[in-house]
């Protein structure tokens, strides 16, 4: 009768050793942690910078179905997308009309004044150290803000009354 060969003991490499990053996480890393604490926001803001650009550019508002460029959701099936018309609801946000930005999309007008803030606030603690309260969203209050997002991208594509007032 012959006896199985021992098994090594698992719990002896326990806790396993960190994986080893890739050179692209290397350099990410050492860029992220060699750059000075000004270039995380700059480049934030020059991105906001570049949709606002972009939104002055297309003029939203004048563009007919099928302009270029169109949302593969709508171009596909026709049913609106979850950010359906924040494009145009920014257009007149930039233009101070905010019951026509509200009329194309009223969620994003919501948030708006929260990212900028949320914006304001860690760019500021960053730069200058400003102590600004940061605002915390719990899970309970982004699942919420998911599940309404949901729910009025659903509602918007419905093709009956009082549904019909959310198409946009």
């Amino acid at each position: 009768m012959t006896s199985a060969p021992p098994q090594p003991d698992v719990r002896m490499s326990w806790p396993a050793p960190p994986p080893q990053q890739d050179r692209v996480s290397r350099l990410v890393h050492r860029l992220w942690h060699g750059s000075p604490l000004w270039v995380a926001p700059a480049a934030m803001l020059a991105c906001m910078a570049s949709a606002v650009g972009y939104t002055f550019a297309t003029h939203p508002t004048e563009a007919h179905a099928g302009d270029p460029p169109t949302c593969l959701l709508k171009y596909t099936t026709g049913f609106d997308c979850p950010g359906c018309g924040g494009t145009r609801a920014a257009w007149y946000l930039l233009h101070g009309d905010v019951p026509a930005a509200a009329r194309h999309h009223i969620l994003f007008v919501f948030a708006v004044p929260f990212l900028l803030y949320m914006y304001v606030a860690w760019a500021g603690r960053r730069m200058f150290g400003w102590n600004l309260p940061q605002l915390t969203l719990s899970p309970r209050v982004l699942g919420t803000v998911i599940a309404v997002w949901g729910v009025w991208s659903v509602l918007r594509n419905l093709p009956w009354a009082p549904f019909t007032m959310f198409y946009v």
